[in-house]
């Protein structure tokens, strides 16, 4: 099983990871979303995920933003929360964007499971997905070059 795996910022869907002024790592998202039904369609989160400098969990914050108008249910997309996204950045200081190397972790937050979850396929392997909303799925080699979505 996975210890750690490493985060690799991209234009997709990885457009905030790297090291804090403080030390610290961080990914952050605007895409995160629990499944929901028609018409409310799931609800949409701006995360922060902190880690301490050593690649171990520190903190999660979260914020609940109104879905995207028209994004189709269980499909991940940009929230428009951009002053909430800029907030968040703000308060890490002098961000560096980079490859960062961390442990997986969940954490509740409302009923709400928020973090990086280990699973497994049935031959064996594993995986490490983004919750909530399993937009993000990185798998050996844990580089962070490629992940499915």
């Amino acid at each position: 099983m996975p210890e750690r795996f490493t985060i690799v910022p991209d234009d997709y869907h990885v457009p905030y990871a790297g090291t804090a002024a403080d030390g610290r790592k961080f990914f952050l998202s605007e895409e995160l979303f629990s499944f929901g039904t028609a018409p409310d369609a799931g609800t949409a989160y701006v995360g922060l995920f902190l880690w301490r400098a050593d690649g171990t969990f520190d903190e999660i914050r979260v914020d609940e933003v109104p879905r995207p108008d028209g994004l189709p249910p269980g499909q991940a997309g940009p929230a428009g929360a951009d002053d909430l996204v800029a907030e968040r950045l703000a308060e890490l200081g002098d961000y560096v964007l980079e490859p960062i190397e961390v442990e997986p972790f969940t954490e509740k937050v409302d009923g709400v499971t928020f973090g990086w979850k280990v699973g497994r396929y049935d031959d064996g392997s594993y995986y490490i997905n983004i919750e909530p909303g399993d937009f993000i799925a990185y798998y050996e080699p844990w580089d962070g070059l490629d992940y499915d979505t």
